[in-house]
């Protein structure tokens, strides 16, 4: 008890000594958001990979698709890599960072102000990511307050209480760039953190290998594959087509969301784009991988601490996991677990803050604000998106995955469609977006009350895809944004950048006018 106790309150003493740091980096608006938007690679790619892992997936999402899918849960974390990772950087990264830089936006609600040139879209966006970040971050403090009632003995409000105290603290001190160095350092913990603990489960079983002819004497309980054995073992696992809407939401989702679309604003430089392309999809597939592959060995454990009656609780699979490790690995694992939480804590309050004060208040009630009153209010903000999160953690749903099903898929199902194709495409029309907003909220929110959608994970991953053909169906049918103005838009684009070439070999033995025309060779000798 006392080495994991040591090792937590180290932990939160070095956050508070970042956030004291970055203070000198939240003198301005830009500042405090954004970091000035010079943030390097390393920073901006763990920035993005530990906001989209957190508790949720580690204890919520882990065990409880990897009890439904086996070992088959690993391709989720493929998805997360390949899709949500990789494919979000090349497609997503360049393209977002101009644009915004561009149009001077902040934020996702900006984004959508400027870019359909309607202010009602901007605040109708504001608002909706206000009200679907709670249940996220409720999710969040949940999952985390589960593995610390285990490891600690505390009580689960207590851990709560706490979390939300210190994750407002450092990010009130320090804004967006003491989450990004915070994130680095959690990030690295949760990379090493991973893959101790997956060894030290598997040598509990035997190895590996007994491991996994254990698993493979459990028959299915899916309807595809119902009392199949090796099931849990095999490729695909026992219902591959409810593991695709998994993998669709918790891997396309990541295009839609503004607290991760939010690390592209920042980011520094060309080199940032490559580098952090890399960085992020190795992280992702170590973390997110290693978490669902750990979850898939969830039935070696089954016994009636994770079950209440006949139901299985599946927040409680991965903590009794853990529960037999010894005292140093536990309190690394809870470690782990913190960073993965408090990294994308930090990140969903500081956007909902930032989106609430610069996009719905100083658009409508208070126009006029000074950068300090804006900073002021931003910060104010955080405590009172805290405070309500906290309440509704406090009384949860059943399990975590409930939460971030519904967060998700209201968000991702609303802004995916309608931020991708403004980065692309001139003929998306602010119709499109509005029927894009009404179609991911709809939906979700229907589906909450009348579950016509078992899962409320398919439920998301449905909104997505509605939104992605909702929107160039509506946009042809409907007036399109004024030429001229998206014209000037995707210029942005087009024009010519010159560097060094220690930094590009790109145009060697080329004439400049064979590049840029006369006018550019002009400018270089002038």
């Amino acid at each position: 008890m006392t080495i994991r106790i040591l090792l937590v309150v180290l932990f939160f003493c070095v956050m508070l000594i970042v956030g004291l740091y970055a203070r000198k980096h939240t003198l301005s608006v830009t500042g405090f958001v954004l970091g000035g938007r010079n943030v390097g690679p390393w920073l901006t790619a763990f920035a993005y990979g530990t906001s989209y892992f957190s508790a949720v997936v580690f204890v919520g999402y882990a065990g409880q698709f990897g009890w439904k899918y086996g070992l088959a849960s690993t391709w989720i974390g493929i998805g997360n890599a390949l899709i949500g990772s990789l494919l979000a950087w090349v497609i997503l990264g360049r393209r977002t960072r101009i644009m915004t830089h561009h149009l001077s936006a902040a934020t996702m609600p900006d984004f959508f102000g400027k870019r359909y040139q309607s202010q009602a879209l901007k605040i109708v966006a504001s608002a909706i990511i206000f009200i679907f970040m709670i249940p996220y971050t409720a999710s969040v403090y949940n999952g985390l307050s589960r593995l610390f009632g285990m490891a600690f003995d505390i009580p689960y409000a207590v851990c709560v209480i706490a979390m939300a105290v210190l994750t407002g603290a450092y990010v009130i001190l320090g804004g967006y760039m003491a989450t990004a160095i915070n994130d680095f350092i959690q990030g690295i913990i949760m990379l090493f953190g991973i893959v101790a603990v997956i060894t030290a489960v598997l040598n509990g079983q035997g190895g590996f290998f007994a491991a996994v002819n254990q698993l493979s004497q459990f028959p299915s309980e899916s309807t595809p594959t119902l009392g199949q054995a090796g099931a849990y073992t095999s490729f695909f696992g026992p219902d591959p087509v409810n593991l695709l809407g998994v993998i669709i939401l918790t891997s396309l989702g990541t295009w839609g969301l503004p607290q991760m679309v939010h690390k592209f604003y920042t980011i520094k430089s060309e080199k940032t784009i490559n580098t952090g392309t890399i960085i992020s999809t190795v992280f992702a597939l170590i973390v997110a991988g290693g978490s669902y592959y750990l979850g898939g060995f969830g039935r070696l454990f089954d016994s009636p601490a994770v079950r209440e009656g006949e139901t299985v609780i599946y927040d409680s699979i991965i903590p009794y996991m853990l529960s037999s490790l010894p005292d140093l690995l536990l309190g690394i694992v809870v470690i782990l677990v913190l960073s993965a939480s408090m990294s994308t804590l930090s990140s969903l309050v500081l956007t909902s803050s930032s989106t609430l004060t610069l996009d719905f208040l100083k658009g409508t009630c208070m126009k006029n604000m000074s950068e300090k009153r804006q900073l002021l209010i931003m910060r104010l903000l955080i405590v009172f998106f805290i405070a309500i999160s906290v309440a509704l953690a406090l009384d949860p749903p059943t399990f975590i995955a409930q939460l971030m099903g519904i967060s998700w898929g209201a968000m991702a199902g609303s802004f995916l469609a309608p931020f991708l194709y403004g980065l692309y495409w001139r003929r998306v029309s602010k119709a499109a977006v509005w029927a894009s907003f009404i179609a991911g909220v709809a939906l979700t929110v229907s589906n909450i009350f009348l579950q016509f959608i078992e899962s409320p994970i398919n439920a998301g991953a449905l909104a997505m895809v509605i939104g992605l053909v909702v929107v160039p169906l509506v946009s042809l049918i409907t007036k399109p944004i004024d030429k001229t103005y998206t014209e000037s838009l995707f210029a942005s684009y087009e024009e010519v950048v010159l560097v060094p070439q220690k930094s590009s070999l790109t145009f060697k033995n080329k004439k400049w006018k064979d590049f840029a025309g006369e006018s550019a060779k002009k400018n270089i000798y002038s």
